[in-house]
């Protein structure tokens, strides 16, 4: 598969999933996963997600950088389509904003989340009320590697496959 169709499955998929599963663990190596509403960013790839500061996952994030997560989108009707599922999987860095990171990613996360300016306005949280001592915090992943779901040859064999995509066009 062309890089640039594996691009625009990508960029199409990051649109079209509105959570990520976010999986962590702790320093003593216990699993969690996370469903969290996110905002993606390009060139380098990152995902934004807001969450509480003592949150099971957020603790993890303090302890243990390296996260996991999956994106996956399916077609609405209650029969198979194989053309209409896609998913995607990915490694990366997770931590805190704060500071200048978190002023210059605040504003740009909630524009992403909520497009009409009433519902932003209704919902945004003043970056002042994601710093410590507040309860909220937002988050951001630095994508270091992503797989997307391979269907090609699903329909035949019925082996799940996953093909890497460069991160250089995203």
């Amino acid at each position: 598969m062309p890089n640039e169709e594996l691009t625009e499955r990508v960029l199409r998929l990051l649109e079209q999933a509105r959570y990520v599963s976010l999986a962590t663990t702790s320093s003593q190596g216990s699993p969690w996963v996370s469903v969290l509403e996110y905002a993606w960013f390009a060139r380098p790839l990152r995902l934004v997600f807001g969450s509480p500061a003592q949150s099971l996952h957020s603790r993890h994030i303090a302890e243990r950088l390296q996260v996991a997560g999956a994106l996956f989108t399916a077609g609405g009707g209650p029969e198979l389509d194989v053309d209409a599922i896609d998913g995607a999987q990915f490694s990366g860095r997770c931590r805190e904003l704060s500071g200048e990171d978190l002023l210059a990613h605040h504003r740009p996360y909630y524009e992403k989340l909520f497009s009409e300016e009433e519902e932003r306005a209704r919902w945004m949280l003043p970056s002042s009320s994601l710093r410590h001592p507040a309860a909220h915090r937002l988050y951001l992943i630095e994508v270091d590697r992503l797989w997307l779901v391979d269907t090609r040859t699903w329909e035949e064999d019925r082996v799940e496959r996953r093909v890497e995509v460069p991160l250089t066009g995203l």
